[in-house]
């Protein structure tokens, strides 16, 4: 019979999806069979399966952990801000439609269903399935119709471990007035509390523990230190998205990479590799102020392309850009980035969010035009880099790996009614990759993507990640600016491999800090 598990918070960014992907390794090294479940996440870093179908990122770097692959059943409800009050909503790894809060939050109540199978396809294949929860299950506004809190956890049949973030101050108020929130029955649900990103003398701070346990009537589990572990994070509260300039002067023996900070920004894990790499410095810019003077400059994926490129049109990003790929900075666009760097964007019906028809100019780095349509492109990708232009030409026939999501086909000036994304030569433009894309329907080949001098574009998000190809963007970074480049980056090495290293390394820091075999008690015994 399947077990259950589920870490709630006191509130968002407690360190729910690392306990939870940290809980996942400890367990797959334990020999069980075991899966990560969040009902429902909200998240604009999203991947796609094998199957075609969309799921959010945080789940699938649990999945990952457990050693299993990643299946929209780990995530069957995802939500996608576009605006400050709507979201586009994916169930079962498929859009079905943008909705306003109001809107989705009666629309909410028709998902039971649809999460109670994901989670039953789940308990028929895993030992241990590992429940994330969100945000805080103490938001008495919402308790009523919750789905990913308490009212997730009376589905499974799941104990609850309640995690506080002491980082941010005030984690035994945290925790005992989230407790105090919760209704009678709830709280017998709770069966341990965990003190999160802990630094300092534990001595201390045990007393204080001891009396928490006694005022809550509920148990300590431990104390997690804060942990410098590098793994995908979620990308609201993400610390890695701050500071546009800090780190500017130290960029000068370094290669510096600026990535704009879109209002919308989305897949921001594409540069976790490039990020992770001592060679290089990466850093994420939203103001002109802070565009300084980088090696290369990447346009990422957004949830509104049109939106967004407004925002960078008005605040004058867009006009630096063009200046600086005019004098030859190398500019590199992925997805919605890439559609910016065209000609035009077409929302022809209305799928960004404004009116059906509405038509911009782009940023007239590339020949071409993204029209945008309801249908969404949802698709896993491998193959390799075509012949590469400019500084980056040592690139070509490297090995790419990756995935599509996108709202939008991009294809020629003159035949915005194409299929075929991006085939077309004009000038010194080329296509960018042969690929082969894994999709429902079996395997197609096609091209994607554009280069012409040191401009690229293409819609593959991951497109760092292979081996050899983030080493190769910083060493010819660091050639053109003169400086030899050392061939012992971390990037250099296998991705895939470091990754597992720091899932390791995860587990073995929380074996240490929580009481396991209080845990694996908790687990049998259920609710």
């Amino acid at each position: 019979m399947t077990r259950a598990i589920m870490i709630q918070g006191t509130m968002s960014n407690a360190g729910k999806s690392l306990l939870t992907a940290g809980l996942c390794r400890i367990f797959r090294q334990d020999g069980y069979r075991v899966a990560p479940f969040k009902s429902q996440n909200m998240a604009l870093n999203s991947f796609i399966t094998d199957r075609g179908l969309e799921m959010g990122r945080a789940q699938v770097v649990q999945a990952e952990a457990a050693g299993t692959e990643p299946d929209c059943d780990m995530n069957p409800i995802l939500l996608k801000p576009s605006s400050d009050t709507g979201s586009q909503v994916i169930v079962n790894g498929i859009p079905v439609g943008t909705m306003p809060a109001r809107e989705y939050f009666a629309y909410k109540k028709t998902l039971i269903p649809v999460i109670q199978k994901a989670y039953e396809r789940l308990c028929r294949k895993y030992d241990i399935i590992v429940i994330e929860g969100a945000g805080s299950p103490a938001e008495i506004n919402l308790k009523a119709d919750d789905i990913v809190n308490m009212g997730m956890a009376k589905m499974a049949g799941a104990p609850v471990l309640l995690a506080g973030d002491i980082d941010r101050g005030g984690v035994f108020a945290q925790l005992y007035g989230t407790v105090m929130l919760l209704e009678p029955d709830e709280r017998q649900m709770v069966k341990g509390l965990i003190v999160n990103k802990f630094r300092g003398d534990g001595s201390i701070l045990e007393p204080g523990v001891r009396m928490l346990e006694k005022l809550c009537g509920i148990p300590s589990v431990g104390v997690v230190p804060y942990m410098d572990i590098d793994l995908e994070e979620e990308d609201s509260l993400s610390t890695r998205l701050q500071g546009g300039m800090e780190r500017t002067d130290s960029a000068l023996s370094r290669a510096d990479i600026a990535v704009i900070r879109f209002p919308r920004l989305s897949n921001y894990t594409d540069f976790h590799v490039l990020e992770k790499d001592g060679r290089a410095c990466v850093r994420y810019v939203s103001r002109l102020s802070e565009l300084g003077k980088p090696d290369l400059i990447i346009l990422p994926g957004t949830k509104n392309t049109v939106e967004d490129m407004l925002w960078m049109r008005q605040n004058g990003l867009e006009s630096a850009i063009k200046k600086k790929a005019a004098a030859g900075l190398p500019v590199w666009g992925i997805c919605g980035g890439y559609q910016m760097m065209g000609e035009k964007l077409l929302d022809r019906d209305g799928t960004e969010g404004g009116k059906a028809g509405f038509c911009i100019a782009g940023m007239g780095l590339f020949p071409n035009v993204t029209v945008f349509r309801s249908e969404k492109t949802r698709t896993q990708v491998t193959g390799v880099f075509g012949r590469v232009s400019g500084i980056f030409s040592a690139l070509s026939g490297k090995k790419v790996s990756g995935y599509e999501i996108h709202m939008g086909e991009t294809c020629s000036e003159g035949d915005s009614g194409a299929k075929d994304i991006s085939v077309y030569s004009r000038g010194e433009s080329r296509y960018f990759l042969e690929l082969r894309e894994k999709q429902l329907s079996g395997n197609g080949r096609k091209t994607d993507g554009i280069c012409s001098g040191n401009l690229y574009g293409t819609y593959v998000h991951g497109i760092f990640d292979e081996p050899g190809i983030a080493s190769g963007v910083i060493e010819a970074l660091l050639a053109g600016k003169g400086i030899a480049a050392e061939t012992s980056g971390e990037c250099g090495r296998d991705y895939r491999a470091y990754r597992e290293s720091q899932y390791d390394r995860l587990a073995g820091i929380l074996r240490e800090s929580l009481d396991m075999p209080h845990i694996y008690e908790i687990l049998n015994q259920g609710l």
